[in-house]
């Protein structure tokens, strides 16, 4: 893979020479680098407080010193990214901001999800990868663990990512079925009796999971798996009596399981399966005097070997930046 090189400009302008160029080799890589109308500079610009400037093969890094080397380290990786077939988005361009200020470093051999130092999830119909540190870990204990515990707020990736994780093992034979669950526990409204059979009436839990596994799987594919239950998504009480062998277990909204329905989830997992847990503390919606079952299992089983606990803040929001701000607020006050 080849990289843009930084340089010292030779010029007389007294503020080209007070920054550091680029320069690129594929000037139609670099105009996708660029993006339409130059918005993938203007977005490295705005992140990192400099100011970037365009000349034929040439970009100029025009700040102070740290903020140009983050900014040539980013627009390396993005140039490679381009180099391997892919496409640049904006979330691409905050990653890999994101793993350059945290000194995220990666090897080839830490999991066979990794390429050219991040790690990628591929499923049938995208590439998924995580954006921040918290995630790129959570993914990596994902791998290492049989039963992995993902905690933190809203909008942070734990579902998105163990369902990812889940559709890639599934495509790689690792296990035969994939099972989702969640409490049938209401946001802090009652929404009365709702028509239809059991599946109608459930489903309106269950529908971030579903759209979770629409971004992974082709639709026809989708109806398919879950017709043959190959796919199974459900809410926590008919997990009861079962053992769950060979699967793929994600528990969503964890913080609204009791904790005898925690316990007993916990006993499902059976002979070659992988268990996932995620849920957010701060948006528990059981009834007062009753005890979260993800709090019980977090100070249970915190010291227990291949169990995996993993926690996201407000940083690790990839939703829209407001989401992040909100979150942080709430927190302030819960802790005055």
């Amino acid at each position: 893979m080849s990289h843009g090189v930084l340089k010292q400009p030779d010029s007389g302008d007294e503020k080209l020479e007070k920054s550091s160029q680029l320069e690129f080799a594929d000037n139609r890589l670099l105009i996708d680098l660029c993006g339409e109308f130059d918005r993938n500079l203007a977005e490295l610009e705005n992140k990192l407080s400099i100011q970037i400037v365009r000349r034929g093969n040439l970009l100029d890094l025009i700040g102070d010193r740290p903020a140009a080397k983050t900014a040539a380290l980013v627009l390396n990786a993005l140039y490679q990214r381009l180099e391997s077939g892919k496409l640049i988005e904006l979330p691409d361009i905050d990653r890999e901001i994101r793993f350059t200020l945290d000194g995220a470093k990666g090897s080839a051999d830490q999991m066979e999800m990794f390429s050219n130092g991040r790690f990628e999830i591929r499923t049938r119909k995208k590439t998924v990868e995580p954006r921040t540190e918290a995630q790129r870990t959570f993914v990596k204990s994902l791998t290492n663990n049989e039963l992995v515990f993902g905690i933190g707020p809203a909008g942070t990736g734990k579902t998105y990512l163990a369902v990812a994780v889940g559709v890639s093992k599934f495509i790689a034979g690792e296990v035969d079925k994939i099972i989702l669950s969640r409490p049938a526990v209401e946001a802090g409204e009652k929404l009365g009796y709702l028509p239809g059979d059991m599946k109608d009436k459930v489903d309106p839990y269950m529908q971030p999971l579903y759209d979770a596994l629409n971004d992974f799987l082709p639709a026809k594919q989708l109806a398919k798996l879950i017709e043959e239950k190959t796919i199974e998504i459900a809410p926590l009480a008919f997990m009861r009596g079962r053992t769950l062998a060979h699967s793929y277990i994600v528990l969503d909204e964890a913080q609204n399981a009791t904790s005898m329905q925690m316990k007993m989830f916990l006993t499902r997992l059976g002979e070659g399966s992988r268990m996932v847990i995620t849920g957010d503390r701060s948006q528990i919606d059981l009834p007062n005097g009753v005890r979260s079952g993800l709090l019980d299992a977090e100070s249970l089983l915190a010291n227990i070997p291949k169990i995996g606990f993993n926690y996201f803040t407000s940083k690790d929001v990839v939703r829209h930046p407001l989401v992040a701000t909100i979150i942080e607020a709430y927190d302030n006050r819960s802790q005055q």
